[in-house]
């Protein structure tokens, strides 16, 4: 969700994300006579442990309040279940942008915790 809104603190991730969106629809314009499907799938929290402790310098207590109370955040193999619903459609269906985030994601600054 990075590539659709900025966000404070964001500055730097926001950019690149924004210019991998820009990249995708550029993709999509140049493939598009190929009979090229390209799907961006944008994902809002997410819990990997990995990402967050990557980005949070190692800090596995920092790591762990970004999910704190969230009620059933996304994992993984929901966004993999969305990535592979996109490409087993027919080939004549392409979905360009889908956003998927958790019931408790309401927006990229409004996270629900319990």
């Amino acid at each position: 969700m990075a590539s659709q809104r900025g966000y404070e603190g964001g500055g730097g991730y926001n950019a690149a994300k924004f210019a991998q969106h820009g990249m995708t629809e550029a993709l999509r314009l140049e493939e598009a006579e190929h009979n090229v499907r390209v799907v961006e799938v944008a994902p809002g929290l997410v819990h990997t442990p990995e990402f967050s402790l990557t980005r949070l310098g190692g800090d596995a207590e920092a790591a762990a309040k970004v999910y704190a109370g969230v009620e059933k955040p996304l994992t993984a193999e929901d966004v993999a279940e969305v990535c592979a619903f996109a490409v087993n459609l027919p080939h004549h269906v392409n979905l360009d942008l889908i956003t998927v985030k958790p019931v408790a994601q309401a927006a990229i600054h409004k996270l629900l915790r319990r």
